[in-house]
Formats: structure tokens, sequence, C-alpha cells
């Protein structure tokens, strides 16, 4: 009877021993998941290079659009001057003229007095 305990469990331990060991199958498959894993992860790292420089163009067109900004609002400023400075000339010549029609007027009257 022990010996055919003792049968038993050899076999037993030898038929877990094969069962728990790795197969070739088992390999191949870890090392597709390995190169699924590697192939996804290159992926990922192109996708992450892609949007780094689509953010890169997106940072450039921003900055040129504030410059184009900067640049119609100073060119707006500018107009507004030079805007300010033909309606204060031609209030100074519409000054003027009235002062000259004034003395035009008075030089009028005085001779009509005479």
């Amino acid at each position: 009877m022990k010996k055919i305990l003792l049968v038993i469990s050899a076999m037993l331990t030898i038929a877990i021993a094969f069962g728990g060991c790795a197969t070739k199958g088992d390999l191949e498959e870890v090392q597709a998941r390995e190169k699924a894993m590697a192939v996804k992860a290159d992926q990922a790292a192109q996708d992450a290079e892609a949007a780094r420089e689509a953010a890169d163009e997106a940072i450039r067109k921003a900055d040129e659009a504030v410059s184009r900004a900067e640049e119609a609002e100073r060119r707006a400023e500018e107009r507004e001057r030079i805007a300010e400075e033909k309606e204060r000339m031609a209030e100074e010549k519409a000054r003027i003229a009235e002062e000259k029609a004034k003395k035009a007027d008075e030089t009028f009257q005085k001779s009509m007095k005479k």
C-alpha cells in the first residue's frame, strides 16, 4: 500500500511539474503579446509626436495672428491720429476762413457807411 501511494504521489508530482512549465506555445503567445504591445507603444509615440507637431503649428499660427492683430491695431491708431490731425487742421482753416469772412464783412460794412 505504501508503494502504491508513493507511485501515485510521484506521478502527481511529475504531472504537476510538467503542467506548471511553460510550453512552446505559451512562450510564442507571450512573445506575440510583447510584439503587439511594442507596436502599440510605437503607434502611441508617433501619435504623440504628431500631436506635438500640430500643437507647435497651432502656436505658430496663433503667434502670427497676434502679430497681424497688433500691426492692424498700430495702423488703425496711426490712421486715427492722422484723421484727428486733419480734423484739427480743417477746424483751424475754418476758423481762419471765418475770421477772414468777418474782416471782409467789417470792411464791407465800413465801406458801405462811407
